[in-house]
């Protein structure tokens, strides 16, 4: 198998708003025109609450044509299910409307941080405004700690997929939490069936997984991931295949990616974003810091 080349930093958070001082995590790009996407992220502000801001950039030339100094959509209020952050998936749209999915954060005072699946609408301006007060899906007896990062796919049958981190145990014995990453299929986009387990987990060599991204490709789903081993080593990239989108085969060792000798992205490399432009597939992902030192870019060869 072939792999990633690095082109690599393309931005780094520069602190202007207060609301995005810090971090550019989940970076998701959207396509303006020719070679430009705006590139939504995730930053955080002196509290560790996340807001949503981007970023234009020319994926060939791999410049920032525009920095949009304020946050597209804010954390919430104290009380909402995304008092303390959101943390986006990807886009997908239903009779024509655009929506992004996002993990809202909480984080009580008294208790573990944890998370539901929210919906953002996404405007022909590509403004953000939020579609449910509540969570899109929350916790149930088929999930009932937290939710991470969802990605939605739409199957040629015309049928949804969705593939979303779910908490099993915030200990798996080894110091690490046993994070998964589940599937759900909908008819209409609105109106999810929870199908469970998707990507296998090892405990001791990957048991800690977060942001699936999915691309289809001669009849082949093909996902890239974050994941931990429980071992104590940070966050990796890692990949698997499936036939069918709901069952899949950890490839870890086929991922193409891994992290620097050096530099930004020399400790951890995570949140990865896999789409193609134009006759090539590139892979937006953040490095060390959970995002701190910004997001880069590498193409598939």
């Amino acid at each position: 198998m072939s792999g990633w080349h690095k082109l690599g930093q393309i931005y780094v958070p520069s602190g202007v708003h207060p609301k995005l001082l810090t971090h550019a995590a989940n970076p998701l790009p959207v396509h303006l025109a020719g070679d430009v996407y705006r590139i939504f992220f995730s930053g955080r502000d002196a509290q560790n609450r996340s807001s949503v801001g981007a970023v234009d950039v020319d994926i060939v030339t791999r410049v920032v044509v525009k920095e949009h100094m304020a946050p597209f959509i804010e954390h919430g209020p104290p009380g909402s299910f995304y008092e303390a952050g959101v943390s986006i998936g990807n886009c997908y749209a239903v009779d024509g409307q655009s929506y992004m999915l996002f993990m809202g954060w909480q984080s009580p005072p008294n208790g573990h941080w944890r998370g539901d699946i929210g919906r953002l609408r996404v405007t022909p301006s590509l403004e953000l405004e939020l579609d449910l007060y509540e969570p899109f899906i929350g916790t149930s007896v088929d999930d009932p700690i937290s939710l991470s990062y969802p990605w939605v796919e739409q199957r040629e049958d015309g049928a949804f997929l969705m593939w979303y981190g779910s908490t099993v145990d915030w200990d798996a014995g080894n110091g690490e939490m046993l994070h998964v990453i589940k599937s759900a299929v909908s008819k209409d986009g609105h109106t999810w069936q929870m199908r469970g387990d998707a990507v296998p987990y090892q405990i001791g060599a990957a048991q800690a997984f977060s942001r699936p991204t999915v691309i289809r490709r001669s009849g082949c789903y093909q996902m890239w991931f974050s994941y931990r081993s429980g071992q104590g080593e940070s966050y990796r990239i890692g990949y698997a295949t499936s036939d069918d989108g709901e069952a899949w085969e950890l490839r870890l060792r086929e991922a193409g990616i891994d992290v620097s000798t050096s530099g930004w992205d020399c400790e951890m490399i995570e949140y990865p974003f896999v789409f193609a432009h134009r006759d090539n597939w590139y892979l937006l992902y953040n490095g060390n810091g959970f995002g701190k030192t910004g997001f880069g870019l590498a193409i598939y060869e």
